[in-house]
């Protein structure tokens, strides 16, 4: 019983240490809910990235190697581009959203969804904010047995359900709606430009360019 308590607790801690910066990057994600860009589509992509984190750090459980963290640095790479992208193609996509039928999502199945652009922006900027989380995953998985990792993933899974629903009911807060709603398009591709930019200093990905 104590071993499930010390599990539970160490991935709550774990989690919160090194995932509440992802609760501003989600909350500008549901602030731009359109006809194009869904709830679904973030907790999807939320959920893909943090899945892509968890896995390139089970190779601590089993004993395995991992990129050098200058080189995991370099997936700061993906919101800087991703940034560029909202920046440039922003009057763009807001005329597209407002001509678009809501109804027409329905007409696709499941994998055409799940495959969404948008759905993969998500998860890219979640993987990219979180590399420095896999070395902290990293020896926390290696000192785990199975049945404490299974826990402890566990947790991890059930909160970031929780980080979502926080995310989106803050948007729900009148003010910080208005705010977000007003300014959110404008300010949210320097975001993530910024965010890349960190990641990439961060993580010494700047020392790869004295490679020769």
């Amino acid at each position: 019983m104590s071993s499930l308590v010390s599990a539970i607790s160490t991935g709550a801690f774990a989690f919160s240490a090194t995932n509440i910066d992802d609760l501003v990057i989600l909350t500008l994600f549901f602030s731009q809910i359109n006809p194009k860009f869904r709830r679904w589509q973030i907790v999807t992509g939320q959920y893909l990235g943090f899945t892509a984190l968890v896995m390139a750090s089970l190779p601590g459980f089993f004993g395995g190697l991992i990129l050098p963290r200058p080189w995991i640095g370099l997936f700061g790479l993906i919101p800087i581009a991703i940034g560029i992208r909202c920046l440039l193609n922003q009057e763009q996509e807001d005329e597209s959203a407002a001509i678009e039928p809501p109804c027409e999502a329905t007409n696709q199945n499941f994998l055409t969804k799940l495959c969404n652009l948008q759905t993969y922006s998500v998860a890219a900027v979640t993987f990219a904010n979180g590399t420095d989380n896999i070395s902290i995953y990293v020896p926390l998985f290696a000192s785990a047995t199975w049945e404490s990792l299974l826990v402890i993933l566990g947790v991890f899974f059930t909160l970031v359900g929780c980080l979502c629903y926080v995310a989106n009911k803050l948007t729900n807060q009148t003010a910080i709606a208005n705010l977000l709603t007003r300014y959110g398009n404008n300010f949210m591709p320097f975001v993530l430009m910024g965010l890349g930019a960190f990641i990439v200093v961060d993580s010494g990905s700047l020392t790869l360019l004295n490679l020769s």
